[in-house]
C-alpha cells in the first residue's frame, strides 16, 4: 500500500476483526446502494474492519470495477447517515471494491467467482474468509446456495458464511424447505438470517436495561405489568412495492419477523451468559411459549386493515387499491393488530398488543410497558390517574422514557404526570451505528447473537400461520381506514374488550 494510504497504520484498527471478503449477490439493487455499502464504508472509516477487507458485487448488469465503484460512491455520499464522507478514505476503501457480472442460474458464473475470489484473496490477503450476502429476491436464496455449494465455494480452508435477508419463507412449510436447502451446503451455525430491527440500538439496549440493572428486572412480570403495546407505524404507503406487498401484507412483512423478535427480546428469560447460543436459546424458548390460536379464536385476537384514499396536507393520497401493481379488489392487509399471550410463569395473563401499518399519521416504532395501578388511592385523587409507563423508543429517535405521577408545586397534594427521558444522542454525545453496521460487523466476527436461528423462524411461523390461514378464507370490507389515521375501528375495539386503549402518539 502507498505510504499516504490512511489505512496503512495498523494501530488504526480494532483487534479481533478477521481479514475477509464480502460477496454481495444482487449488488445493483437498492439495498446495496442505500444500506450495505454505506455501512461497510462507515465501519472502515472507524477502523472496525481489517485493512485487507474486500467487497465483490455480483449482478447481471455489465459493469466494470470502476463503474461499480462510481455507483457505490454516489450511494455512500447520498445515504451516509450522520457521518462525514472522506475522499481519501473512500479512495483507499474503493481499492478493495470489485464487480463481477453473473447470472445466479449459470454454473459458469460461480466458477468465475471462485477464480476471482482466489485472485483477490492473494492480492488483498483475505485468508480465504468469505461472507456471502444474498441481497436478491427471496426465490433466489436457495438457487444461490446451491450454486455456491456445487462450485465448492461453501467449504474451504477459511470460513464461509451466508447472510440471508427476510422473508424467511412464505409460511411454515416453505421456511422449513428453505432452511433445508441452505443447510445442504452451509451448516446452520454459518447461516445468518438478518433482521435489521435486532441491530437497532434500543432493541439491543433492552437486554442491558433489563439484565444490567437491579431495579427493573424484579418488576418485569405479570404481578407488576398490566399490558404491553408494541407499535411499528409507517407514514408512507407501499412506495412502488405493490407487487411485493400483494404477496406479503403487514402481518407477514412486519409481525412474523421484526415485531415477534422484538417481543421475544422484551419478554425472554435472562440467559446464563451473554453468549450467542445462550441468548438465542432464551429467545427461542419465549417464541415457543406464545399461544397459538385455534381457528375460532383468531377473529377475537387479530384485526386486519387496508388503507383507503384520503386528502392529507392539501394533497390527495391514493388508497392501497389504487397503488401500482395492486389488484383493484385486493384483500391484502396493510395494517395488522394482534393480541398475543405468553403462556409461561412470568407472563401468564398479560396481553401483548402488537400493531403495524402503512399510511398511519406518523412514523414511529416503540414498546410501551404499562404498569398496574397503585392498589390504593392514598391521596384521594379525583378521577383516574394516568398509568406508569416505560416507553422504549426504537425510531425515529432512540431512547427510553419513564412516565409516572408526581406532586405539583404548591399547597395540597395535587398529582400530575411527569417524564424522565434518556436520549442516545444527547446522553453519549456520539452517533449510534446503523443496524446494518452492527449486524454486518457481527457476521464478519462470527457473533450470531442478534441473528435469527431456524427454530426461532419456525416458532414465529407457528404463531402467525393460524391468522394467515383464517384471513385467507375471509372477505374483508376493505378499505376500512383512511390514509393518515390510526387504523381500523376494530383494532380499538379489540383493546376495549379488556379495558385498554392504544397509546396516543
Amino acid at each position: 500500500m502507498a505510504a499516504n494510504n490512511p489505512f496503512a497504520d495498523p494501530a488504526r484498527y480494532e483487534s479481533g476483526t478477521p481479514d475477509c471478503a464480502v460477496v454481495i449477490f444482487g449488488a445493483s439493487g437498492d439495498l446495496t446502494r442505500r444500506k450495505l455499502m454505506p455501512a461497510l464504508y462507515r465501519l472502515m472509516y472507524e477502523g472496525r474492519l481489517s485493512p485487507n477487507f474486500a467487497v465483490i458485487g455480483v449482478s447481471r448488469s455489465p459493469l466494470s470495477d470502476d463503474a461499480f465503484r462510481s455507483r457505490m460512491e454516489e450511494g455512500v455520499r447520498r445515504h451516509l447517515e450522520d457521518a462525514p464522507f472522506d475522499e481519501d478514505i473512500w479512495r483507499s476503501f474503493a481499492e478493495g471494491v470489485f464487480y463481477m457480472a453473473g447470472d445466479i442460474h449459470d454454473r459458469d458464473s460461480y466458477q468465475r467467482l471462485r477464480s476471482l475470489l482466489a485472485r483477490i484473496g492473494d492480492t488483498r490477503q483475505t485468508a480465504g474468509n468469505v461472507l456471502f450476502y444474498l441481497s436478491t429476491q427471496p426465490g433466489q436464496y436457495a438457487p444461490v446456495a446451491d450454486g455456491l455449494g456445487e462450485a465448492g465455494l461453501a467449504r474451504t480452508n477459511g470460513w464461509r458464511r451466508l447472510v440471508v435477508e427476510k422473508p424467511f419463507g412464505h409460511d411454515l412449510a416453505s421456511a422449513r424447505e428453505l432452511s433445508a436447502r441452505l443447510q445442504r451446503h452451509f451448516p446452520e451455525q454459518e447461516v445468518y438470517r438478518i433482521d435489521h430491527y435486532l441491530g437497532k440500538e434500543t432493541v439491543q439496549n433492552i437486554l442491558a436495561f433489563r439484565f444490567g440493572n437491579g431495579i427493573f428486572e424484579p418488576l418485569w412480570n405479570r404481578r407488576y405489568i398490566d399490558h404491553v403495546q408494541i407499535t411499528a407505524a409507517e407514514s408512507i404507503g407501499v412506495e412502488g412495492r405493490g407487487g411485493y406487498y400483494e404477496d406479503a401484507g403487514a402481518l407477514r412483512d412486519m409481525i412474523q419477523n421484526h415485531l415477534l423478535q422484538v417481543m421475544a427480546t422484551v419478554t425472554m428469560e435472562p440467559s446464563a451468559t451473554f453468549e450467542p447460543d445462550a441468548v438465542r436459546d432464551e429467545r427461542a424458548k419465549l417464541l415457543r411459549s406464545i399461544r397459538v390460536f385455534e381457528p375460532g379464536e383468531v377473529a377475537e385476537h387479530a384485526v386486519a386493515g387496508q388503507y383507503g384514499p384520503a386528502r392529507i396536507g392539501g394533497a390527495d393520497v391514493p388508497g392501497y387499491r389504487e397503488e401500482p401493481d395492486v389488484r383493484p379488489d385486493s384483500q391484502t392487509d396493510t395494517y395488522a393488530a394482534v393480541t398475543f399471550f405468553v403462556d409461561n410463569w412470568r407472563w401468564a395473563g398479560v396481553p401483548f398488543y402488537v400493531r403495524t401499518g402503512k399510511q398511519l399519521p406518523r412514523r414511529v416504532t416503540e414498546i410501551a410497558i404499562q404498569f398496574r395501578d397503585a392498589p390504593h388511592r392514598v391521596f384521594g385523587q379525583a378521577g383516574h390517574l394516568p398509568p406508569d409507563l416505560l416507553i422504549l423508543r426504537i425510531q425515529p429517535e432512540e431512547g427510553i422514557s419513564l412516565k409516572f405521577v408526581s406532586k405539583k408545586p404548591g399547597t395540597g397534594m395535587q398529582l400530575r404526570p411527569v417524564s424522565m427521558d434518556f436520549n442516545y444522542g444527547s446522553s453519549f454525545g456520539e452517533r449510534s451505528p446503523s443496524a446494518y453496521e452492527t449486524l454486518l460487523l457481527d457476521a464478519i466476527r462470527g457473533d450470531a447473537t442478534l441473528y435469527t436461528r431456524q427454530d426461532m423462524v419456525e416458532a414465529s411461523w407457528r404463531v402467525v400461520e393460524p391468522i394467515v390461514k383464517h384471513w385467507a378464507g375471509e372477505t374483508f370490507d376493505f378499505p376500512n381506514y383512511a390514509a393518515g389515521t390510526w387504523g381500523p375501528a376494530a383494532a380499538d375495539r379489540m383493546l376495549a374488550r379488556r379495558g385498554h386503549a392504544w397509546r396516543r402518539m
